[in-house]
């Protein structure tokens, strides 16, 4: 199943020709998105999902998006939700048509979550990890780049999966120049030491995580420490859990790293899932 909805508060049906072939979106990746989790009818984290979409939308130099609009269109699709208690609600801007007044393209569409990513969830993933390309200074010395945007590009990202499922993988950890951590290509990296977690900062490139967020909010007031700070590729292996954090996979393990077992962390998984459910 199914629904789309516009900033307007209507719905249309998601199998009918909306998009013009001239959109930018299309032509040339030029719009962003954000992906948010819906459970029993509430979305997870909406405010801050509309604060990244704000975020990014500037980074691009669109046009500033319409709040009121988008909480709209949110209600529109939860309401008109007949499917499971799970779902990913895609939120998506783009330019617009090439040929057009300069009116965005603006709509959300709900989608059930897949059958693999829910598996993923309980069962964990085998993990590579694959360099990006950039080191961690280069976003303050080129913004043209967009890195740290939630853009509608995500070609390179959707390559990496590919080719890791070549080699026998699930997922990426993408790496920086450096050899330090970056993210994964649709997820945020949390690791696990001492009683704590760490992630990247988004100042090196990265998107600021929302579900990375909670998580850590949740587990500093069940009095876990929490650090965001660079991460060495060499600190990987020796965790005591690694885990790629989305709003749509929650909160995953990665069991196996560039062909090596790792730590069992499942019991870890489950205590960091139940924190992350705390918030809600």
């Amino acid at each position: 199943m199914r629904v789309l909805a516009f900033l307007d508060g209507t719905t249309a049906d998601p199998e009918a020709p909306l998009l013009r072939v001239d959109d930018l979106g299309l032509l040339r990746g030029d719009g962003v998105f954000e992906t948010i989790l819906v459970i029993d009818g509430k979305p997870r984290e909406l405010g801050p999902h509309l604060d990244r979409l704000d975020r990014s939308a500037a980074m691009l130099e669109l046009p500033e998006p319409d709040r009121a609009g988008w909480e709209r269109a949110v209600d529109a699709v939860i309401n008109n939700w007949t499917g499971g208690r799970d779902m990913a609600l895609k939120l998506v801007l783009t330019r617009g048509n090439e040929f057009g007044d300069g009116t965005p393209t603006a709509f959300a569409m709900g989608m059930p979550i897949s059958e693999k990513v829910l598996k993923q969830r309980t069962e964990g993933i085998a993990a590579i990890t694959l360099e990006r390309g950039f080191e961690p200074g280069l976003p303050q010395r080129a913004p043209w780049l967009l890195l740290g945007a939630k853009s509608l590009s995500y070609a390179v990202n959707m390559a990496a999966v590919r080719y890791a499922a070549r080699e026998g993988a699930d997922d990426v950890i993408f790496t920086a120049a450096d050899g330090s951590v970056l993210e994964g290509p649709t997820s945020t990296l949390v690791l696990v030491r001492d009683h704590t977690l760490v992630t990247p900062p988004p100042t090196i490139g990265i998107l600021p995580g929302t579900t990375q967020a909670a998580l850590f909010r949740a587990a500093e007031r069940a009095g876990w420490s929490v650090k965001i700070e660079p991460i060495p590729s060499a600190d990987l292996t020796d965790a005591e859990g690694l885990f790629l954090i989305s709003s749509v996979r929650c909160v995953t393990r990665i069991h196996t790293l560039d062909g090596k077992q790792l730590k069992d962390s499942s019991a870890l998984q489950r205590e960091l899932t139940a924190l992350y459910e705390s918030e809600y």
